[in-house]
């Protein structure tokens, strides 16, 4: 399906975005916040992580499906109408632009800048006698022992490398014979990367250390050459139909053992490597890989200059250096929860509760919830489920505090979240231990919904208490993901959750639910048909309007849809943080629908979508974006916020975002990006504001601008930022994978 657009060679152009060059866009505006002067250095640096650990997930999972397609010979393009081929070349070509963009910014920009202010990565040609005789004793103790050299020869098989691995590729000259050898060196995952000299806040990458000291490695040979490279495996996992929870359990465990040996996808070397030593690399990664399986090739080769592995310059990103940093910001106690003697329950009976993190406090507020529900002794049963949760959560030590207690606690442990299944699989044999109920969901179904029942005892029956999020039950994530939350007592929402857990747990097909909004039951034909109704009320003259704000937009389906309503006439604004495949602003097809994505301090990762309905309206919050995956092969939960109080802040909160001058990028036609600037030096952006006031609410209707709740709140709120702030954390942490959902 195509349409007419001027300036391209045959004119014509699909209705839809391609998904894999979406992504590259986000991930470029990711990288333009660490080319951004007025982005804090530190924060510039921690945006180049993120920039390197999100390509890294994007060739683990995204590229290997394209290299499938073109392996097996699929010439059938998607609803952009490439190929896979085509979308293959299209994404190695922008993905070498933001390579060198990068490497501009890291080496050109960011580092000189940092040196200007004390912090230094150096070479070891700039130590002083003083620093060389510290990081020869670091060498000596904490190095040498750890490294181990693999030659490569007839009797030394080229060795194992494994995925996202620092290695150095080292020639060896043997005096007597002439001959050059080759061998592999790994830089320890387990050592500090950036070895500190002694002396102030100067750096050595370590394996310019161990390069420095090869020669101990190989002792009577003559190094001639050394360089570092990296590989990408394919790491998702494939999981087959199983019958039962423990033959998925073990399914698990062993597609996760053998992500290890996944086919190489990308080999990115240090820039300056010989072509000789880049042929061999190539030639042994390709030795023995499967058929059936798309061969590395020179295409697949990225030279990304003297530094590897970027996703490391997060831990110098965390230095306490706070004039080189974002403000300090703390979160609010909602003003409902201001009196620390006062029930949870008690608040949520009164009305339904509606938080904003991180602006509010997740510990006082969801971690509350659960605490409360272990200790009181009129709640006889908690049930959850688990996406993604971290390691040392509250959340958890109040499940098995209530297990022990007596109460009936059942979790429904995510198996298959992408990269954190070792630690679900941990998380969900350490709850049985202490007698929780574990279920892993349904066969062929990611569980990713967000949502928590408390059932309680009380003078007038029993009541349930219900949590709908848009994030995971994370606190980790809670500080630096904007999410919602909705804390509710409706009945006929309680019974939905209710409803949903006995399908999760149990046996059962149910497709209908009172409230909610459920996938794949029912959540992909309400969007459509909603979508469908304001274009009625556009033909028939009623308030026709739609707002939605998600994480990404891909389904066809929802697409179309929008599509029609922009022509029947309905004013249609999208906030999408990441994948967009729509094409807004297209004259008679979507000429009434824009589309920003905001990017900034915190990672959007907030779902609500508001429908005018002629004068009716509707807002809804909940896990699911407009994705096939969310809306075809996940269980996720919307549901209606039906507290009229709360339409106020939600509408508020989305004209902050489609108002922003500061952080908004506005997409075209053509799929491209453009930033919005400021007219005013003064306008922060929405995040700031947000610091403000959870809501977007003026300083005259916010509730954390009164005098009696700056008395009473337990937690003090941000005092507003003095400088500009456009800053995205996307979860850059230590590990070897971007943010997740």
């Amino acid at each position: 399906m195509v349409w007419s657009y001027p300036g391209t060679p045959n004119g014509q152009r699909s209705l839809y975005l391609n998904r894999e060059l979406s992504w590259l866009e986000f991930n470029a505006r990711v990288l333009h916040e660490a080319e951004d002067e007025r982005t804090p250095l530190l924060e510039r640096l921690k945006f180049l992580a993120i920039f390197s650990t999100n390509l890294d997930e994007f060739y683990m999972v995204r590229v290997p499906a394209l290299r499938r397609q073109v392996a097996a010979g699929v010439q059938q393009a998607g609803p952009d109408g490439l190929s896979a081929e085509e979308q293959l070349a299209a994404v190695n070509a922008r993905v070498r632009t933001l390579v060198r963009r990068c490497e501009r910014c890291l080496h050109e920009t960011v580092l000189p800048a940092l040196r200007r202010e004390g912090l230094y990565l150096l070479v070891l040609e700039e130590l002083d006698p003083e620093e060389r005789r510290s990081v020869d004793t670091y060498f000596e103790t904490h190095v040498f022992p750890v490294l181990t050299p693999l030659a490569v020869d007839p009797g030394h098989p080229f060795p194992y490398i494994s995925n996202l691995s620092l290695s150095l590729a080292v020639q060896v000259r043997d005096p007597l014979t002439g001959g050059v050898h080759f061998a592999r060196v790994k830089v320890p995952k387990s050592l500090p990367r950036w070895v500190p000299t002694g002396k102030g806040l100067r750096f050595l990458p370590l394996e310019r250390l161990i390069e420095a000291y090869l020669w101990r490695l190989f002792p009577g040979m003559e190094v001639v050459g050394v360089h570092a490279f990296r590989i990408t495996r394919y790491s998702d996992i494939e999981t087959p139909p199983v019958d039962e929870a423990e033959d998925l359990l073990a399914t698990i465990e062993e597609q996760i053992f053998q992500r290890r040996f996944g086919e190489v996808v990308r080999l990115e070397i240090e820039s300056g490597m010989p072509a000789e030593v880049c042929r061999l690399l190539l030639a042994e990664l390709k030795e023995g890989v499967d058929p059936l399986v798309l061969p590395l090739t020179e295409a697949d080769v990225f030279e990304v200059g003297s530094l590897l592995e970027l996703g490391d310059l997060v831990s110098l990103a965390s230095l306490e250096l706070r004039e080189l940093r974002d403000a300090p910001f703390a979160s609010v106690t909602p003003p409902e929860l201001r009196a620390p003697e006062r029930s949870i329950f008690d608040v949520i009976r009164d009305g339904d509760l509606m938080v904003h993190h991180p602006f509010e406090s997740f510990g006082a507020t969801v971690e509350r919830f659960f605490d409360t529900a272990a200790e009181d002794d009129d709640v006889l049963a908690i049930k959850l489920t688990l996406y993604r949760t971290s390691g040392d959560t509250a959340i958890v030590r109040a499940l098995t505090e209530a297990a022990q207690r007596g109460k009936q606690v059942a979790v429904l442990v995510e198996l298959q979240a992408r990269f954190d299944e070792v630690n679900n699989i941990n998380w969900a044999r350490t709850l049985e231990s202490y007698g929780i109920h574990v279920a892993y969901g349904l066969p062929g179904l990611k569980t990713h919904a967000k949502t928590a029942m408390v059932v309680r005892r009380e003078a007038d029956g029993i009541r349930r208490y219900v949590h709908i999020g848009t994030g995971n039950y994370n606190s980790r994530t809670a500080r630096s993901y904007t999410d919602f939350g909705l804390f509710t007592c409706n009945p006929e929402i309680g019974t939905d959750i209710s409803d949903l857990f006995n399908l999760l747990t149990g046996f059962s097909r149910q497709r209908e639910y009172r409230r909610a909004l459920v996938a794949p039951a029912n959540l992909r034909d309400r969007i459509v048909a909603m979508i469908a109704r304001e274009a009625e009320h556009a033909r028939a003259g009623r308030p026709a309007r739609i707002i939605a704000k998600m994480n990404a937009l891909q389904s066809p389906e929802v697409i179309a849809a929008l599509y029609d309503a922009s022509r029947a006439g309905v004013d249609i604004d999208l906030v999408v943080r990441g994948i967009c495949c729509l094409r807004p602003g297209v004259p008679g097809l979507s000429e009434r629908i824009r589309v920003i994505s905001v990017i900034g301090r915190f990672l959007e990762h907030s779902r609500v979508y508001y429908f005018a309905n002629g004068g009716d309206e509707e807002y809804y919050i909940g896990s699911a974006d407009w994705m096939p995956r969310n809306l075809e092969r996940r269980v996720e939960v919307v549901v209606p916020v039906l507290e009229r109080a709360f339409h106020r802040r939600l509408m508020t909160l989305l004209e902050t975002y489609l108002a922003d001058q500061r952080q908004a990028w506005e997409l075209g036609a053509d799929g491209s990006y453009r930033q919005r600037r400021p007219a005013d030096a003064t306008d922060q952006g929405s995040h700031v504001r947000l610091m403000r006031d959870p809501w977007g609410l003026d300083w005259a209707e916010s509730p954390y601008h009164t005098r009696e709740f700056q008395a009473a709140s337990l937690s003090p709120p941000p005092e507003p930022h003095l400088h500009d702030v456009n800053i995205l954390s996307a979860g850059a942490r230590r590990r070897r994978r971007p943010r997740s959902e």
